[in-house]
């Protein structure tokens, strides 16, 4: 059986977690190298639900560390301090997943809504890690830029349907994610005081996932109309998602038919929740039609289909695996 070194950077967050636990059950990919900012603990006391599952060193992250041991490497690092690894990292032959922001979108839209770019030569080479779009380039890249959370549950809704969309017409996106999209740094807007028992909007119609949407859509900015909600969960998302729609179609069967070959697509006839898709690579779609108006419910894990478990599926096609291997696809039910 073929194995590969992999390595994941950034191991101290939710999303690293959630990759080293996919990585040591996966059948073809051997986690050989595991780093944070600092190093010098084992797995088992940085996250102590691995100890005696994963013994693991966690080491300082170097770039030629991590190149000497593995064929392809995972960041899961914040935006700005992702793209300062993947330079080297792809200049020493090693293949990266990147889970932060820094190559997901064209230079002139991320340095408007994030901070300049270091390896802007990087962004021609970058293939985007949504497989139901960009399935057969993704079998040839070295880079890929893993969606964001919020992108990959909307525009998975949306893509079925933009031919039936009246053009320039508002996409509205409504979407509720469980607090650990907010990641494990500490700020009031997640103290537990701030969140138990309350639900609120924030960054409504400016938020930085809106131009990732709209790109990726090939829509301007201005017709995406997207308002992030957080709920007092751990994880979860659902996008509630409108659009006028023109011609006589059947939403469920447009819908059934475009992910047909999807495997972690599943369309629904009754509205799909969060539970049934947590801690699985499954983005569950529902769709409803009255007249002209189409309402879109998608569900994903935010944690695993919005970051971790869908990196993994990427990095299955980059080194010629089948999308589904060592993919979770139990749901975390009851």
């Amino acid at each position: 059986m073929k194995h590969i070194n992999v390595g994941v950077i950034g191991a101290s967050g939710y999303t690293g977690l959630e990759l080293v636990k996919i990585l040591i059950k996966h059948p073809h990919f051997n986690l050989s190298y595991v780093a944070n900012s600092e190093g010098n603990i084992s797995m088992g006391v940085l996250h102590p639900s691995l100890n005696g599952v994963c013994d693991l060193e966690v080491q300082k992250a170097d770039v030629d560390a991590a190149s000497a041991s593995c064929e392809l490497v995972f960041l899961a690092l914040p935006h700005k301090t992702a793209m300062a690894y993947v330079k080297p990292l792809l200049a020493n032959g090693t293949k990266v997943v990147d889970l932060s922001a820094d190559y997901r979108l064209p230079l002139d839209i991320y340095e408007a809504f994030y901070t300049d770019h270091t390896d802007v030569a990087n962004l021609e080479h970058v293939v985007y890690g949504l497989p139901e779009m960009f399935k057969e380039e993704l079998k040839s890249a070295k880079l890929v830029a893993n969606p964001g959370c919020f992108p990959t549950s909307a525009i998975l809704g949306l893509l079925p349907f933009m031919d039936k969309r009246v053009p320039h017409t508002p996409i509205i996106v409504d979407a509720k994610t469980g607090v650990s999209g907010a990641g494990k740094k500490l700020s009031d807007v997640t103290h537990f005081v701030n969140v138990n028992d309350n639900l609120f909007a924030y960054n409504p119609l400016m938020h930085r996932h809106a131009p990732e949407i709209a790109q990726k859509l090939g829509v301007d900015f201005d017709e995406v109309h997207f308002v992030p909600h957080l709920v007092p969960i751990t994880r979860g998302m659902l996008s509630s998602i409108y659009i006028q729609t023109s011609g006589a179609f059947d939403a469920y069967e447009v819908l059934a038919a475009f992910y047909k070959a999807s495997p972690h697509v599943r369309v629904s006839k009754n509205p799909v929740d969060m539970k049934n898709v947590a801690g699985t690579n499954f983005c569950d779609i529902y769709v409803k039609q009255r007249g002209n108006m189409l309402f879109i419910s998608s569900a994903i894990d935010n944690l695993m289909r919005g970051a971790s478990s869908q990196a993994v599926v990427n990095a299955n096609l980059m080194m010629g695996f089948e999308e589904t291997t060592g993919i979770p696809d139990i749901a975390y039910v009851p």
